[in-house]
């Protein structure tokens, strides 16, 4: 069954060790952006494997998922947090709570990217 929420290897992988993800959504004026970016939350664990010097991969790693929205003119220098407003924010437990929380957003894994290949001013 292939509801649209399928994470594609790549970006699951990104998630299990750890990495940010973004997607820009629709903002709510022409002025501004909008971004959605998922953390995984990090653990003792993570902060030993940094430590030594290699990444940990996690299967049951929970999230923060953030959706914020920035004004357009500012979100290329150093004041882009001026006017930025948390639309919403939620936690996910595991892998499966997080598709829950996405289609709740009406956000699709396919949208997500890395936070380099985004405008996202975090």
């Amino acid at each position: 069954m292939n509801d649209g929420f399928d994470w594609s290897a790549d970006k699951l992988t990104a998630l299990r060790l750890g990495r940010r993800l973004v997607a820009e959504v629709p903002a709510s004026r022409p002025d501004r952006r909008a971004f959605v970016d998922i953390r995984p939350t990090q653990s003792e664990p993570d902060a030993q494997a940094r430590d030594e010097g290699w990444v940990r991969s996690d299967v049951k790693r929970s999230f923060r998922l953030e959706h914020w929205e920035y004004e357009r003119e500012r979100i290329d220098g150093f004041d882009y947090d001026i006017g930025a407003v948390l639309i919403q924010s939620a936690d996910a437990t595991d892998e499966s709570e997080l598709v829950i929380v996405l289609s709740a957003w009406g956000v699709r894994p396919r949208h997500f990217v890395y936070p380099w290949d985004s405008d996202d001013p975090k």
